[in-house]
């Protein structure tokens, strides 16, 4: 299993384009918005949660690096700590 954070925008063809992306791989990945849960490949479904804040992806295999590869412009990069 792999957890990542994303930022999608509330404009339609962006959230088209990421659903087309994660359709094409066979494994079921959940994206979750505070206490909701929807599936990445239900354009209903994401547009039913708060696309105003960061949202937790959860990618139900271990190799997903294609996946990681194509969605890299939706992941949020994490802020290196301060020493």
């Amino acid at each position: 299993m792999t957890v990542i954070n994303i930022r999608l925008t509330m404009m339609t063809d962006d959230v088209k384009k990421f659903v087309a992306i994660v359709s094409r791989y066979p494994y079921d990945i959940d994206l979750r918005s505070g206490r909701y849960v929807v599936d990445a490949k239900s354009l209903l479904g994401i547009f039913s949660i708060d696309l105003s804040k960061p949202i937790t992806m959860t990618i139900y295999s271990d190799s997903c690096d294609d996946l990681l590869k194509e969605i890299k412009p939706y992941i949020i990069q994490e802020e290196p700590a301060e020493s």
